[in-house]
């Protein structure tokens, strides 16, 4: 039997083989490796679907939700428009009925157009730009064969993303290079509005080491530590992913880079005739560094996995150097980007060529954030402001909204817990928050818990003892959820004990009942018998599992009518079979970014007993209630509108767009739902949607809010018209 293995979730497809400038800090072709020389210059058709077909293939196996898919270079861009449509669409055939699938290309932005940027909305492909600040910066490197500036091509390419096609606007890459005004390279790129930014170290080792000025060890830590207090200092205007993921794993959590932290790498590379390789900057060590000797034609993904270059970099601290396990901030660094370890002689078993700079910049950072956290509840980049606005927000713009969800959750979490006055509950959530803080905040930002809790939180003094009661049963599943071993005694709501997330027990007219929990399994003291899971008078809530998305048929819990229209009760196993399967189909039909959208943010759905048109609640952030009997199209349409309603919902709760004005809110929520579904309206629903645009735009707004409104507009605008070309 094989061992298992770390499956690839990151695929960069070099789709040429060749570019149009000659970038002397270029990885591909200024280093050590010269396999280019030997390739095709742009990849084929038939290799392109052979590609395609072994990333499903290893998506099914592994069972994974989504994969990441760049198309990457030499320059991309000269594949041509025909040949990247027919490779994204390659790939989205292969990936329907499997997985998600996020497609990007990364660029330098000399070729790009209209006509590019309008097969890239067609295809679902954001466009993600280098270019290293200013132009003398970018001068430096960045330029023609013949030496020629590539600055004035970049800024064209960037101002068209950002002015003109928002929602392809992935990012910019910028390359650090000490000469160069950290504040003149940070001021320009942010001028640039990206929603990301990524600062590469340049590629160097042991061998070639980097550039240093004589006595200054930690030139580069210097450089972007500059960088990083002028980015705090202006309230982070955007993502810095190095300066994210170091902050991220400093607290505990993962690191979005793969030149820091200690996750498994889950990248590989594929060249233009199909071979698999490891990533592209161990080009930089020798040549045929990133080699495996494995191609799509003869072998699979999963094979290539097993490859001892890729499982050399799955192994976490044991592949590291002895000085970086011993190490105090290695879980932060990870030995630094792996190409970055490379000396002749003992291979990759070393600490980064920049290892007193990552030491010094982590070291700042983190006491940077110890002296004065963060606080990201308050924090929405522009460029995630102007793509909600659109109308078509990714998955990282709903991200920016569903953290803030989650502080505000425990918050009333904390509010409710001093108001409720259980001593007894309120410990076990403590326990259970030190046993395993992230499953504990899973909880706290249930759609229905938080609800619950807010509404004990507004409640005060006139509190009802049902809903003071439920905190017993959030800590019974605080419990399960991170294995504590308790007894808790939960009171009746009618004649059901509830746990919410799990679903209810019949208790028979009992006013309380002894919850057990033990190694993550529960029991219910019901007349003297414990009941488990397996017994019939244990009513669970439902999975529905649908176009990679896994989302709770919620139709038990007691705070779930805070919708405003009533909701069904329990459903029999057959409407609930027959409801699940017409949601399901509706998701399926969704366009990829909008599922991936959703998988961000929406847990929960609940039927609502009659037949109108859905709803959602700004007190149940992630929950959606649509009601029963409705065909697949149509609830495909209101899953779309309310969960734009939500979103502008919880950016409500960020910024005030409206001057606390309660009817501009509603105007606001009516025209994002309607923006969202524009291409679906009726004529009487696109003279509404005008008309409260129209009167949105000629009220007196905040600073967000006039900027959100143009931009809704502008949107509203360009979805009308393509409408009315489609129709004519």
């Amino acid at each position: 039997m094989q061992p298992p293995i770390a499956p690839f979730r990151q695929f960069v497809v070099k789709v040429a083989s060749r570019c149009d400038l000659a970038c002397d800090h270029c990885y591909v072709y200024e280093h050590a490796d010269t396999s280019w020389r030997g390739r095709p210059v742009v990849m084929s058709d038939e290799t392109a679907i052979r590609v395609a077909n072994r990333i499903a293939e290893h998506a099914d196996e592994h069972r994974l939700e989504a994969v990441h898919v760049v198309f990457h270079g030499g320059e991309p861009l000269l594949a041509g428009i025909g040949r990247l449509r027919r490779f994204a669409r390659a790939l989205r055939r292969a990936a329907e009925s499997v997985c998600d699938l996020d497609l990007h290309i990364h660029t330098n932005g000399v070729l790009l157009s209209r006509a590019f940027c309008d097969m890239f909305t067609d295809e679902g492909v954001r466009v993600g730009v280098s270019i290293d600040g200013d132009r003398p910066a970018n001068d430096l490197h960045r330029r023609y064969a013949n030496g020629r500036s590539s600055y004035d091509q970049a800024i064209r390419a960037v101002t068209l993303l950002r002015d003109d096609y928002p929602h392809l606007y992935a990012g910019l890459l910028c390359t650090v290079d000490i000469r160069n005004d950290p504040v003149a390279v940070y001021e320009a790129l942010v001028e640039l509005r990206p929603p990301r930014v990524d600062f590469l170290l340049p590629h160097a080792n042991w061998d070639h080491p980097p550039l240093r000025p004589a006595g200054r060890d930690t030139a580069y830590a210097e450089w972007l530590i500059t960088v990083h207090d002028r980015w705090r200092a202006d309230g982070r205007p955007t993502q810095v992913r190095m300066f994210d993921s170091i902050i991220l794993s400093a607290l505990g959590g993962e690191s979005q880079s793969e030149s820091l932290g200690t996750r498994p790498s889950d990248l590989v590379v594929v060249e233009t005739d199909g071979t698999y390789e490891q990533a592209d900057s161990l080009k930089t060590a020798y040549d045929g560094a990133p080699a495996t000797g494995l191609d799509a034609s003869r072998h699979s993904l999963s094979e290539a996995a097993r490859h001892p270059g890729f499982a050399a970099r799955q192994s976490g601290l044991a592949s590291l150097a002895e000085a970086c396990r011993r190490c105090p901030l290695v879980t932060s660094c990870g030995g630094g980007l792996y190409a970055h370890r490379h000396r002749t002689g003992s291979g990759f078993a070393n600490p980064s060529v920049y290892c007193a700079d990552l030491f010094r910049l982590i070291s700042h950072l983190t006491a940077s954030e110890r002296r004065s956290p963060a606080a990201p509840v308050h924090e929405l980049p522009v460029a995630t402001l102007d793509a909600l606005a659109s109308g078509r927000p990714t998955a990282a713009d709903i991200a920016h909204l569903s953290a803030p969800q989650l502080s505000r959750a425990r918050q009333a979490m904390r509010r409710a817990a001093a108001v409720i006055a259980d001593r007894r509950s309120w410990s076990i959530l403590v326990d259970a928050e030190r046993t395993d803080r992230p499953a504990v905040d899973d909880l706290l930002s249930h759609p229905y818990v938080h609800a619950w809790a807010a509404r004990c939180a507004a409640a005060g003094p006139a509190l009802d003892p049902a809903d003071a009661g439920h905190l017993a049963a959030v800590a019974a599943v605080a419990a399960v959820r991170t294995g504590l071993a308790v007894k808790v005694a939960v009171p009746a709501a009618g004649t059901f004990v509830h746990l919410p997330g799990l679903g209810r027990m019949r208790t028979g007219g009992q006013e309380h009942a002894e919850v057990e929990v033990h190694d993550g399994s529960f029991a219910v003291r019901v007349d003297g018998r414990w009941l488990s899971e397996d017994s019939p008078l244990w009513e669970p809530v439902r999975l529905i599992e649908a176009a990679g998305l896994r989302l709770l048929l919620d139709d038990v819990d007691p705070y779930r009518d805070c919708h405003g229209p009533a909701v069904e009760d329990r459903l029999t196993d057959e409407a609930a079979a027959v409801w699940s399967e017409a949601t399901g189909a509706a998701l399926a039909s969704l366009p990829g970014d909008r599922r991936a959208a959703m998988r961000t943010a929406l847990r929960v759905l609940t039927p609502l007993a009659d037949a109108t048109a859905g709803a959602s609640s700004r007190a149940a952030y992630g929950a959606l209630a649509l009601p029963l009997g409705t065909d697949p199209g149509t609830a495909a349409r209101l899953l779309v509108e309310h969960f734009h309603r939500a979103q502008l919902g919880a950016l409500l709760d960020l910024l005030d767009l409206t001057g606390g004005d309660a009817d501009r809110e509603r105007l606001l929520t009516d025209a994002y739902g309607l923006l969202a579904v524009a291409d679906s309206l009726t004529q009487a629903e696109q003279d509404r949607l005008t008309s409260a645009i129209g009167r949105i735009a000629d009220a007196a707004l905040p600073a967000p809010g006039q900027r959100f409104a143009a931009r809704l507009a502008g949107a509203a605008a360009d979805r009308t018209a393509q409408v009315a070309s489609g129709r004519r």
